[in-house]
């Protein structure tokens, strides 16, 4: 399960688009419950934590991150396998959702709530679901908008920074309603693996050509959404009731 320490999906500008749109989308007792959490950074907003679990991560915690598949396999996970003692993205939401809902205390709480904002993302990046013979596209190296890359830095910012007309049409996007089915880390992160082993998906020829983004642009979306969308139920859901 080896993986490249810097690599952050969706990079910074996805991690906060997510959960901007994620906070449109909290019921008011949710969102009192955050802000009372936060409150202990003052300042802190729920898009400045979003990139936190990058800015902080250790050899520790790395492998928080993402969950490696097979290639070739059939992309069911099985944490025996794939998450020994829960140390993949799958393991490390299950563990931080349950910290969040618990009654400890609320600085322990903060931190996993950081954690939530943060993993839901990585786990809807498909590379972060991905093949762990090259690394979650780490070692696929390519020539992408005019300059040498790899494919997991094209998912995690290339295509975000390259989005035609820009920032703001991405968000219209991505803010459009909808209400993907809820389920669960597990089932998301099968979610990203089937996407990685879509024919097309790695690049021919090593080299990125405007086709890619047309065809692929329409999955960044929904990933994207299904992220804001599905961490905004789970945040109302564990902290609505409280």
């Amino acid at each position: 399960m080896a993986f490249v320490l810097p690599a952050q999906a969706w990079g910074p500008a996805g991690h906060r688009l997510v959960a901007e749109v994620a906070e449109t989308r909290l019921t008011p007792a949710a969102r009192t419950e955050i802000n009372r959490l936060l409150a202990l950074e003052p300042g802190a907003t729920l898009p400045s934590i979003a990139t936190w679990a990058d800015e902080t991560r250790s050899l520790g915690t790395a492998a928080w991150h993402y969950v490696n598949f097979a290639r070739g396999g059939d992309c069911v996970y099985e944490a025996p396998r794939l998450c020994i003692e829960g140390r993949c993205v799958v393991g490390a939401l299950e563990s931080q959702i349950a910290m969040l809902a618990s009654k400890a205390g609320d600085e322990e709480r903060l931190v996993a709530l950081k954690y939530v904002v943060h993993l839901v993302a990585d786990v809807h990046q498909p590379l972060h679901a991905g093949w762990a013979d090259d690394r979650g596209g780490n070692s696929f190296q390519l020539q992408a908008y005019e300059r040498g890359s790899n494919l997991h830095a094209v998912w995690d910012s290339g295509l975000i920074r390259n989005w035609p007309g820009g920032a703001s049409d991405l968000r219209r996007a991505v803010d459009a309603h909808a209400e993907p089915p809820r389920g669960g880390p597990m089932v998301w992160a099968e979610e990203s693996c089937r996407i990685v082993a879509t024919d097309g998906f790695y690049p021919a020829g090593r080299t990125l050509e405007p086709a890619y983004d047309e065809r692929w642009n329409p999955t960044l979306v929904q990933r994207l959404k299904a992220a804001a969308v599905r961490l905004s139920a789970m945040l109302n859901e564990t902290l609505g009731a409280r």
